[in-house]
């Protein structure tokens, strides 16, 4: 799933102040400031916020974080595991049990805008293959990756 917006979910604790942006000065007061309740995208602090509110979410749901890889968040439930990876603004996740998944899925979507993405196919440049027999990683070659970057491109006419 991927975060629509997620830095803008952010709280900053510092006091952080703006210009207006160009296009919407004030007439009245063109050389006021203002000051952020949010975090922005493009502010140093902005990463870190969506972090903190996010992992603060993920812990009051009853995650652990763990204990190396602290983007790393597990859920137990009965004899079911949900595991939940985080990089910057999209979550992979994966479980023991498909009402476990159904309902994360359904509480991250109530929380934050989120955009289901479907089944893993790439992450992070590796491609992933999930079949009965297992789930495997594969390093796609150069020439691959390059290809496949030119099924997006629309020619100009």
């Amino acid at each position: 799933m991927d975060v629509m917006s997620a830095f803008l979910n952010g709280f900053i604790e510092e006091e952080v102040y703006v210009r207006q942006p160009p296009g919407f000065e004030s007439a009245r007061f063109p050389d006021r400031v203002y000051k952020l309740k949010k975090a922005l995208y493009g502010l140093k602090q902005a990463p870190r916020a969506w972090y903190a509110r996010l992992k603060s979410f993920l812990l009051k749901s009853g995650f652990v974080m763990g204990s190396v890889d602290k983007t790393l968040f597990l859920l137990s439930r009965g004899g079911d595991t949900l595991i939940v990876q985080i990089y910057v603004d999209d979550i992979i996740f994966g479980g023991s049990s498909h009402a476990l998944v159904s309902s994360f899925a359904e509480q991250m979507s109530r929380e934050f805008e989120m955009s289901l993405m479907g089944e893993l196919q790439f992450f992070l440049g590796l491609q992933i293959k999930q079949g009965p027999e297992g789930t495997f990683v594969i390093k796609p070659s150069i020439q691959e990756t390059y290809l496949r970057s030119l099924r997006w491109v629309t020619p100009s006419l």
